[in-house]
């Protein structure tokens, strides 16, 4: 199998949502930005989304880890997970999803739809 077929059966298990919809669901959701460094100071960050490497995303929203956030709060909680473009992303809420976090989706199109939606980016701190 390879990334596409993969890609397809992952997001076939739910449902994503776009630009608008991860802005309406920023209220009552988490919005992760699982972006590495180098593109959150190139491109800017979505206010009041909580950044975590994709490399501890799991250890960091599980609820029952010894390292989880202090937002990872129950497997009940609506997470948008945002990568660059859509596709690490898809990959990360299938992990989550592992881990019974079953209401986990991604942003398609990640950052970059986001902003060319023209919703709110942020200049990453010292910038």
């Amino acid at each position: 199998m390879g990334i596409d077929e993969l890609l397809e059966r992952v997001r076939a298990g739910y449902e994503r949502i776009g630009p608008a919809e991860a802005a309406e669901a920023a209220a009552g959701a988490l919005l992760v930005d699982i972006r590495y460094a180098a593109l959150r100071e190139r491109d800017g960050l979505i206010p009041g989304a909580l950044v975590v490497e994709r490399n501890e995303l799991e250890w960091r929203l599980d609820p029952r880890g010894s390292h989880r956030a202090a937002e990872a709060v129950g497997h009940d909680l609506r997470i948008v997970v945002v990568c660059n473009e859509g596709y690490a992303s898809s990959l990360a809420v299938a992990s989550l999803r592992q881990l019974g976090l079953h209401r986990a989706t991604d942003l398609t199109g990640g950052f970059q739809a986001w902003r060319a939606a023209g919703l709110p980016v942020a200049s990453p701190p010292g910038a």
